[in-house]
C-alpha cells in the first residue's frame, strides 16, 4: 500500500522560511516525479512546484519561483519543498504528489497517481 505522509507544516511570520518534507512508504521516490500542491477553502488545488523521476528537473509556479526549491533525497526516501521569502498568501494545506517512471511533472490534479494527507502551512502578516 502507497502511503505519502507530509511533515513540517506550522506558523510562521512573512519573510521567514519553511521546510516540508514528503516521506513515502510501498513507493521508491527515485522512480517517481513528485510534486507539491496548496490548496485553500474554496479554491482549487493549485500546483507550486515538482521534480521529475529522470535527470531531477524542477518545475514551480510563478508565484513561488525563485523563493520555493524542491528536491530530493533518496537516501531517505524523501522530497523536500523549502520555502522562503514566505508571504501572507502562501498559507495553505500543502500537499505532496506522485506518480511513477514519468519525466514529466503535470501541473493539474489529475495528473497524480498518489497524495499526502496534507500538512497546513500558516504565514502571518
Amino acid at each position: 500500500q502507497v502511503q505519502l505522509a507530509e511533515s513540517g507544516g506550522g506558523l510562521v511570520q512573512a519573510g521567514g522560511s519553511l521546510g516540508l518534507s514528503c516521506a513515502a512508504s510501498g513507493l521508491t521516490f527515485s522512480t517517481c516525479s513528485v510534486a507539491w500542491f496548496r490548496q485553500v477553502p474554496g479554491k482549487e488545488r493549485e500546483f507550486v512546484g515538482g521534480i521529475t523521476w529522470s535527470g531531477g528537473r524542477t518545475s514551480y509556479a510563478d508565484s513561488v519561483n525563485g523563493r520555493f526549491t524542491v528536491s530530493r533525497d533518496n537516501a531517505k526516501n524523501t522530497v523536500l519543498l523549502q520555502m522562503n521569502s514566505l508571504k501572507p498568501e502562501d498559507t495553505a494545506v500543502y500537499y505532496c504528489a506522485a506518480r511513477r517512471f514519468s519525466s514529466v511533472v503535470p501541473t493539474t490534479r489529475a495528473g497524480w497517481a498518489y497524495w499526502g494527507q496534507g500538512t497546513q502551512v500558516t504565514v502571518s502578516a
